[in-house]
């Protein structure tokens, strides 16, 4: 089996259960922060929701600037609603799945470099990059959203069994 049908099943259900997470975001309360030194609720959504296209610059480019022109305005715009955030995750979805499934296990050792300004802040293989980067990345945001939904009374999804609201 290649890596890449070895991480589609798992990235599929990441993104599910991203997804389940997503749509439970209360309408008017974007501006919520359980605290001072965290995201506001709209702010941890959307860059939530961008983290699955990831995935496409790291398995087809060689190294991403976080600072390139043509990448800063290819961002989609901050969402205000979960309608909006779902938009923008299904699309990266889509996108990342078509290029997970065409990838092969060399591109997957292949070396990727992070850069801002031109200065490198990593180089990992590609397969690593996409477990921590891209997968890893996706639960730990997602697990302070479900903080988030919890700390405003919202029921919290399974996602790995069963949730205190979901048997």
């Amino acid at each position: 089996m290649s890596l890449s049908q070895a991480l589609l099943p798992e990235f599929t259900q990441e993104m599910a259960g991203l997804r389940r997470v997503i749509e439970r975001i209360p309408a008017g309360r974007m501006d919520y922060k359980p605290h001072a030194k965290c995201f506001s609720l709209g702010d941890l959504a959307n860059h939530l929701v961008e983290i699955p296209g990831w995935t496409v610059s790291t398995l087809t480019m060689d190294e991403l600037d976080l600072s390139d022109p043509d990448l800063v305005a290819k961002r989609p715009a901050p969402s205000q609603d979960a309608a909006g955030l779902l938009r923008t995750l299904d699309a990266g979805v889509e996108k990342a799945l078509a290029v997970l499934a065409q990838t092969s296990d060399a591109t997957f050792g292949e070396n990727w470099t992070l850069k801002n300004e031109g200065q490198a802040l990593f180089t990992m293989p590609r397969a690593t990059v996409l477990r921590s980067f891209v997968l890893n990345h996706v639960i730990h945001h997602r697990a302070q959203l479900g903080l988030y939904l919890r700390l405003l009374e919202v029921p919290v999804p399974a996602l790995y069994g069963p949730s205190a609201d979901e048997a």
